[in-house]
């Protein structure tokens, strides 16, 4: 005798209700309803409207910058936990604080960490998240975490634009896996640039490790952020000798300038996930849509299905 599996519950913080209804409708759920009152303020408070007890339940929300973000996933998983959810999954495309995942210099934080303690403290059973800016920070959950690659989304197009003496390069040290990873799928050459900086956001010094003359380049990256190193990277490749420079980055976090430095770089396009809505139009930005790549881990995760199948690398 077979079993139905219950449907599960979704529902969507604020920042992220354009992805979440996409999910949702991939999934072939509605999306639950969620009421948020407001006082003056600036304080909220989430509501669920309708009844969670015993169910599974998934929580999609980027907690990019402002704190407001994390703070909407955070209410709503204590929300869930005091209203007897069976499985509370914390659906988190874009894991905002990641950068700061260890210490750098004495007398700071560890925000990464603080930050899986908090979701774990407010409810989260379960986390599942995309390209994680250090694959070490799954290590500061004591739950299961499903770490995503948007290489399944971004790999697929870069083998669509057929593009000649394709070249994979990493726009600092600390993204030669990940380049290298990308490379070896595509059987390509790859480039590294080495970076120093004055401080946060602000390059003093680049230099390219590896030849780009005759080649079409394709940077990838986890996160653009005032796309200073990617404006300065294309610059850098094309006074080399290369035919073209793209650039893949998963979350388009693009504050600042940012917008301004790619419409004005030498870059062919800068291609992206729907992890962080944009808040610009920019003729240079193509957006690919991870609603697909989460639905259909939902979907298994509910079922209690493998989903090594969903990792291409």
């Amino acid at each position: 005798m077979s079993t139905q599996i219950p449907e599960p519950k979704l529902f969507a913080c604020k920042q992220s209700e354009v992805l979440a209804k996409a999910i949702a409708t991939k999934y072939g759920v509605p999306l639950g309803k969620v009421i948020t009152y407001t006082y003056s303020d600036g304080e909220f408070q989430p509501s669920f409207e309708e009844s969670i007890r015993g169910s599974r339940v998934f929580i999609i929300g980027s907690t990019f910058p402002n704190s407001d973000h994390l703070m909407e996933m955070l209410l709503m998983l204590d929300a869930a936990k005091r209203s007897s959810a069976r499985h509370i999954t914390a659906v988190l495309p874009y894991f905002g604080w990641a950068r700061q995942d260890k210490k750098d210099k004495p007398r700071v934080p560890i925000a990464a960490k603080l930050i899986a303690k908090m979701l774990e403290t407010a409810g989260a059973t379960r986390i599942i998240t995309m390209d994680l800016h250090a694959d070490q920070i799954q290590g500061f959950f004591e739950k299961p975490v499903d770490h995503l690659f948007a290489s399944t989304i971004f790999l697929p197009y870069v083998q669509s634009l057929n593009l000649d003496y394709l070249t994979i390069a990493s726009p600092d040290m600390g993204g030669s896996k990940r380049a290298y990873a990308y490379s070896k799928f595509l059987k390509s050459d790859v480039v590294i640039c080495y970076k120093q900086r004055e401080k946060a956001n602000i390059i003093s010094h680049m230099e390219l490790i590896g030849d780009v003359t005759d080649k079409n380049v394709v940077l990838v990256d986890d996160m653009v952020d005032t796309a200073g190193t990617l404006a300065k990277a294309a610059d850098l490749m094309i006074k080399r000798g290369a035919l073209s420079v793209r650039a893949i980055c998963t979350h388009a976090l693009l504050s600042g300038d940012a917008y301004k430095r790619i419409e004005n770089s030498k870059l062919e396009e800068l291609i992206v996930t729907d992890s962080i809505p944009l808040k610009e139009d920019c003729s240079k930005i193509k957006v690919l849509s991870c609603a697909d790549l989460f639905a259909d881990v939902m979907i298994s995760v509910n079922a209690n299905i493998s989903i090594s199948s969903k990792f291409l690398m």
